[in-house]
């Protein structure tokens, strides 16, 4: 029994006696880092890089001088499945909603973050929201939950939120959603590395803020089309549950880059909560990657699916778009159709043609073909408020439900201008893979 007392304590000994060594030996070992596993984002599916013919692939005309062939690499990155429906960029619109609530109007310290005992206090004197507290106890805008006095009291202070004076309906508390603005700073890194020589500038020269309205604008659906019956769709498209899953629309390129910020900074929340790494900043896709995502790793392809038809051996239509002369109806929907709908291409994308043409990061040049580069190619511009309208385009992909076929093809490029809605236009975000190959060990 003593010579078993005698080893232990010569092993703790040792024990203790190595932790007062450093354990690198003196060697260089790197700094000590989170561990970092790769997994692919909630909702999205992987993209492989690789390397494709992108442009045209048949011999069309008209759209020959801006469609020219080139041989590009895309690194890998991380896509949305589907585009991005109306009850995702809801909670978005919610989100803001609440913001604005509690700190406009409520003013209540039961939705703030209480400081730890003995923490300091922030620099800059704000309070940051308790979202779990918000999940736990949502805010209630147009009724009081039972007896619950706080509820009731919630709903005077909020009075300023809703509708005031003629704009009013039959005396009923409704969102005045004109109010509701997100604002948001991001990092021109391209206009950095510009003047990265330059010592004359400051970090905050590269500093965009931004404030933006985020509620959708329904009125396209009126607005997009001459002599249409089209109040339905603008009385529910956005806000009835029936529509939850179909895509929105009427949200500009500035609104859709808004919803990538907030939902940067609202995954940046969680894993810094929990002391997990973090990931790399959401974005629109460039063209170059939208169109390396729709192809599906198909070589030389018109369409998402493959072959040059945009029919089935069965006759069945494969997308949603605008059929023969108008009959819009065909392929399943008068309008947009759930976002799952139809089957996916070879990575797994749904609609990457047809049901609505999406935004893209790219600013649109006709000639910028030949002038990008061939390794992760986009042109990017950061237009200015008093800039030239021909400086404010973004490249559009897809095809929508009102197109005809020809714009469903893979390497069709056509544009919008930024600070426009249209009820034909929705988005899809990526965020980059950080590493060569999800399969390569970390």
């Amino acid at each position: 029994m003593k010579q078993i007392y005698f080893l232990i304590l010569v092993l703790a000994g040792g024990i203790l006696g190595g932790c007062g060594h450093s354990g690198d030996r003196g060697e260089l070992t790197g700094i000590p880092q989170r561990s970092f596993r790769a997994e692919v984002p909630y909702g999205m599916v992987y993209i492989p890089s690789g390397s494709f013919l992108m442009g045209q692939t048949d011999q069309d005309v008209t759209f020959s001088q801006i469609a020219e062939t080139k041989q590009v690499t895309v690194p890998a990155f991380f896509m949305d499945e589907t585009e991005v429906s109306n009850s995702k960029y809801k909670q978005f619109v919610n989100w803001v909603r609440d913001s604005i609530a509690i700190t406009n109007y409520l003013n209540d310290q039961k939705y703030f973050i209480k400081p730890a005992k003995g923490a300091l206090p922030s620099v800059s004197g704000k309070k940051y929201i308790n979202w779990t507290y918000v999940k736990h106890y949502p805010l209630s805008y147009y009724r009081a939950r039972g007896n619950d006095k706080g509820s009731a009291a919630n709903l005077s202070k909020l009075q300023g939120m809703y509708y005031q004076g003629d704009d009013r309906m039959f005396d009923r508390n409704e969102l005045d959603v004109r109010l509701l603005k997100y604002n948001y700073s991001v990092e021109d890194l391209r206009a950095a590395a510009e003047y990265k020589k330059d010592k004359t500038k400051k970090r905050s020269d590269f500093i965009m803020h931004d404030t933006v309205p985020v509620y959708p604008d329904t009125l396209v659906w009126l607005s997009d089309f001459s002599y249409a019956a089209n109040e339905p769709m603008v009385e529910g498209y956005f806000s009835h549950p029936a529509y939850r899953n179909y895509p929105v629309v009427g949200v500009t390129w500035r609104q859709a880059r808004a919803f990538n910020a907030w939902r940067t900074a609202y995954n940046d929340n969680y894993k810094e909560s929990r002391n997990l790494a973090h990931r790399l900043r959401y974005s629109l896709p460039t063209e170059a990657e939208f169109e390396y995502g729709a192809r599906g790793g198909r070589i030389g392809t018109d369409y998402p699916w493959g072959g040059p038809y945009i029919k089935n051996a069965k006759g069945c239509l494969m997308a949603n778009f605008k059929p023969g002369r108008g009959n819009y109806s065909d392929d399943g929907g008068a309008y947009t159709v759930n976002v799952r709908s139809y089957f996916p291409n070879d990575y797994g994308l749904y609609n990457m043609a047809g049901n609505v043409a999406e935004w893209t990061s790219s600013a649109f040049d006709e000639s910028a073909s030949t002038f990008v580069h061939d390794l992760a190619p986009t042109l990017d511009y950061e237009a200015k408020a008093t800039d030239a309208p021909v400086l404010k385009r973004k490249v559009v992909r897809g095809g929508s439900w009102k197109d005809v076929g020809f714009f469903l093809q893979n390497a069709t490029r056509t544009y919008e201008y930024q600070d426009t809605a249209k009820s034909y236009i929705g988005f899809r975000c990526v965020t980059h893979y950080l590493g060569r190959d999800i399969k390569d060990k970390h």
